[in-house]
């Protein structure tokens, strides 16, 4: 299991706040720690590394516009990736969640149709300032959130939340 969270809306993201959320989901990544944001939203990440080991696959991921947080497992995404890869798609991690990434950058939502998997991930468009929050069919993996008028917060672990 991995910990995401993040905050969209309202103020600027604090990264005090990002880092308080990443470390109140510890338990659920002890082998690294993400932290990312712009002016808008904000990303924070806990890692359990299970399929790509290397610290090239510690998340947030960015790709161009794209950048995602991910807790979960695309099982066939190997056959995504040589599909994308066919589509020009080039990769720099052996990760299922890269191959996430790129895949919602190709197909956007209909991405959901082509990936089998358990997962709950975030994915932030920061030129258009859009937010996907997204759990697969069964809802295997934990997803919280809550609005206040302004901002929008997430996080894999309820507890991360009043941060």
């Amino acid at each position: 299991m991995c910990g995401i969270g993040g905050v969209v809306g309202g103020p600027p993201p604090d990264r005090a706040v990002l880092a308080r959320m990443a470390e109140l989901m510890e338990h659920r990544g002890p082998d690294g720690e993400g932290i990312w944001h712009d002016d808008v939203a904000g990303f924070a990440f806990r890692r359990l590394a299970i399929i790509d080991l290397d610290e090239r696959s510690n998340q947030p991921l960015h790709f161009g516009p794209w950048h995602l947080v991910f807790n979960g497992e695309i099982y066939d995404y190997k056959e995504r990736r040589a599909e994308l890869e066919s589509l020009g798609h080039t990769f720099v991690t052996e990760g299922d969640g890269e191959v996430l990434l790129h895949a919602w950058a190709q197909w956007g939502e209909q991405a959901l149709n082509r990936i089998n998997g358990m997962f709950a991930f975030a994915i932030w468009h920061d030129e258009r300032r859009e937010l996907y929050l997204c759990r697969d069919p069964f809802g295997e993996k934990p997803l919280y959130w809550t609005f206040d008028g302004r901002q929008l917060a997430f996080a894999s672990d309820i507890r991360a939340l009043p941060a």
